[in-house]
C-alpha cells in the first residue's frame, strides 16, 4: 500500500503543526482541523476495501503491536515462566501467569522482534520444539490449579531449521495438538497477526478461536502457495484470495467464532482502542465458558473440532 506513505507524511504534517500551535501561541486550529478532515478521507478511501494481500501486508505491519504489547494492556500480575524442563527456552514463545479481571489465568504468546537482533533471538516468531514444550508446561500447569488458558497467536510458521527437525518439531506440535484437545480447562486462541500452518495451530486448539480483523490464518503463507501452484512467487496476491485466509472469510466458513475490530488502518493506528476491543472479546468468551462444566467443555470441544470443514460423499462405481 504505497499510499500509506501519504497519510504518514500527512499525520506528520498535523503533528508539527500541533507543536507550533503549543509552542509559538499561533492558532492553527482551523488548519490542523482541515488536515485532520483530509486524513479521515484518505484512509477510508484507502482502507474501506481491502483485498486480501493488503490484510496479509497488514498482518505483517511492522508497527504492528506483538505479543507482549498486548500481555502489558490487557493482563495484569503478569509472571513469566522460562524453559521447558528439558532442553533450553525458546523466546519465540512467551509464557506465564496473569491476572485477568481479578481471575488468574495462563498466557502464552508468539513473539517477534523490532529490530534484527531481537528478531535473531526471538527467531522471527517462529517457535521450535523447546517453546511448544514450554507452552505445553505452562498448559499442564493451568489445568492443575483450574486456570483458563489464553493464547495469542503471531507466526509465519513453526521453526524449519535443521535444529527443529532433530528435536522432532513435528512430534511437539502433535503433542501439544492432543493435549490441547483434552485439557479440563476453557482454552481461548486468537489470532493477532500471522497464523502460519502447523506453528500457530500448535497453541490454536481451543474451545473458541477469535481473530483480530487484520489478521491472517492460514495453512501455507501466500507466497508459498503461488510457488507450489503456479511455479510463481509474484503470483502472492491471487494465491492471499485462494487462502480464504481472513477473518472475515474464515468466519464465513465457521472456523472461527468471532471478528476483532480493529482501527481503520491497523491495530498500530490506535493501540488502546484495539486492546480494550481484545479485553472485551476475551473476557466475554470466558464468561461463557466458564458456565459450563469440565465434561461438557470437552464433548463440546470434541464436537467443534469433528465438525471441522466440508465435505462431499461422493459413491464409486466399480469396474
Amino acid at each position: 500500500m504505497s499510499d500509506e506513505r501519504t497519510l504518514d507524511l500527512l499525520e506528520a504534517k498535523i503533528e508539527e503543526l500541533r507543536h507550533l500551535d503549543a509552542a509559538d501561541g499561533i492558532d492553527l486550529s482551523k488548519e490542523i482541523e482541515k488536515l485532520e478532515t483530509k486524513l479521515e478521507e484518505l484512509r477510508v478511501e484507502l482502507y474501506a476495501n481491502l483485498t486480501d494481500w493488503e490484510r496479509v501486508k497488514l498482518a505483517r505491519h511492522p508497527k504492528r503491536p506483538y505479543a507482549l504489547d498486548y500481555i502489558g494492556a490487557v493482563f495484569t500480575d503478569f509472571y513469566e515462566l522460562h524453559g521447558d524442563r528439558i532442553d533450553s527456552d525458546d523466546r519465540s514463545l512467551v509464557a506465564g501467569l496473569a491476572r485477568l479481571d481479578g481471575r488468574s489465568v495462563v498466557v502464552l504468546g508468539q513473539q517477534k522482534g523490532r529490530s534484527t537482533e531481537e528478531n535473531k533471538e526471538r527467531f522471527f516468531g517462529m517457535t521450535r520444539p523447546q517453546g511448544y514444550r514450554k507452552a505445553l508446561r505452562a498448559m499442564r500447569m493451568a489445568e492443575r490449579f483450574g486456570f483458563p488458558v489464553i493464547t495469542l497467536i503471531d507466526t509465519p510458521g513453526a521453526y524449519p531449521g535443521l535444529e527443529s527437525e532433530e528435536s522432532n518439531i513435528g512430534g511437539a506440535i502433535a503433542e501439544n495438538l492432543s493435549a490441547m484437545s483434552g485439557l479440563g480447562v476453557p482454552i481461548v486462541a486468537v489470532v493477532i497477526g500471522e497464523g502460519g500452518s502447523g506453528g500457530a495451530l500448535a497453541i490454536g486448539l481451543a474451545d473458541r478461536v477469535l481473530m483480530l480483523e487484520n489478521a491472517v490464518y492460514t495453512v501455507i503463507s501466500p507466497e508459498s502457495a503461488a510457488v507450489i501452484l503456479w511455479k510463481d512467487k509474484e503470483r502472492m496476491k491471487e494465491a492471499a484470495e485462494a487462502l480464504n485466509l481472513t477473518a472475515e472469510h474464515l468466519h464465513d466458513l465457521g472456523l472461527i467464532d468471532g471478528v476483532i475490530p480493529e482501527p481503520l488502518g491497523g491495530a498500530h493506528k490506535d493501540f488502546d482502542q484495539t486492546a480494550a476491543a481484545l479485553r472485551d472479546a476475551i473476557t466475554g468468551q470466558l464468561a461463557e465458558l466458564a458456565k459450563l462444566k469440565p465434561a461438557k467443555l470437552l464433548e463440546e470441544r470434541y464436537e467443534r473440532y469433528r465438525t471441522v470443514g466440508r465435505y462431499r460423499d461422493a459413491s464409486v462405481s466399480g469396474e
